[in-house]
């Protein structure tokens, strides 16, 4: 059992109390009712351990420090560029992106959790650093949506008028929820979702998870990114321990490129052990 200090940061590698509890609510149910599962943790509302209360600070300086790849949130024709965020959760994520001029997204398949969000972002605040107010007067504010959808599916696209692909897709918690057999789906659904020109932003974690503890959250070292963005769709090789194991495999026409990774200088408190930050950010975009 993992131990924390008094600010609530774990000192070991090992899973947290609120983690082996997340893990034995969905022991011994198939995938398949892992939807409804999320369902009735968002209904007693009692139990969200993944609920910080706002977003990852390491997104919020990502977008505030304005890297070249990231671009404008606008495109040449004065449209807002698209984002989209897979099981959102309260939304946070969605306002601090709406708030940078984007048009973002929240998709989640539990509609408790949907409806939480709605009803959260019709007074969001300014948020605990100001990241939910407009930070460029020029560009202004975009929309805060959210969907009810599966991610593998098309009907929230189709009922949103979102045929188009997203400029940018931002993952934080949401690969490590699903359960290590849908990995390969899920990077063939980014490479679907992500349109020519987009850009993918993952906050990795937990990478310091042992890899055999299960989950949700499961375990997510940089490799699983890599080995899954090399050939979307392919599953993955395991060793005894349950690591991905590093192929020579050689990317596929569809493979994502990670063009930018590095450790945050702020992430949320369960991602930090004894003061070192073990979240990584990765960004991808098509070849």
């Amino acid at each position: 059992m993992s131990a924390s200090n008094p600010n609530g940061r774990p000192t070991s590698t090992a899973p947290t109390p609120n983690q082996d509890r997340l893990k034995s609510f969905f022991d011994g149910h198939d995938t398949a009712a892992h939807a409804s599962r999320w369902d009735d943790l968002w209904k007693a509302g009692d139990f969200l351990p993944w609920d910080r209360g706002f977003a990852n600070p390491a997104l919020i300086d990502t977008l505030k420090s304005k890297p070249e790849w990231l671009g404008a949130p606008t495109k040449a024709d004065g449209t807002r560029k698209r984002a989209l965020v897979p099981g959102c959760g309260k939304g946070y994520d969605v306002a601090v992106l709406s708030a940078h001029g984007y048009d973002a997204y929240g998709l989640e398949i539990s509609e408790n959790a949907a409806g939480a969000a709605q009803e959260w972002l019709k007074n969001p605040g300014d948020g605990k650093e100001g990241e939910h107010k407009v930070q460029d007067e020029k560009v202004g504010k975009g929309v805060a949506k959210i969907l009810t959808g599966d991610f593998f599916k098309d009907d929230w696209r189709k009922e949103a008028d979102l045929g188009e692909g997203f400029d940018l897709i931002y993952d934080c918690t949401f690969l490590s929820a699903l359960p290590p057999a849908l990995r390969g789906s899920w990077a063939l659904r980014m490479t679907q979702l992500l349109n020519s020109t987009g850009i993918l932003i993952c906050l990795e974690f937990p990478t310091h998870k042992p890899p055999k503890s299960g989950g949700p959250p499961w375990a997510l070292p940089s490799v699983v990114y890599t080995e899954s963005f090399k050939r979307p769709g392919e599953e993955l090789q395991y060793d005894e321990e349950g690591k991905v194991i590093e192929s020579d495999r050689p990317e596929s026409d569809n493979a994502l490129v990670r063009i930018a990774y590095w450790r945050p200088e702020r992430t949320h408190d369960v991602g930090i052990i004894n003061g070192d930050v073990k979240d990584r950010v990765s960004v991808w975009k098509h070849k």
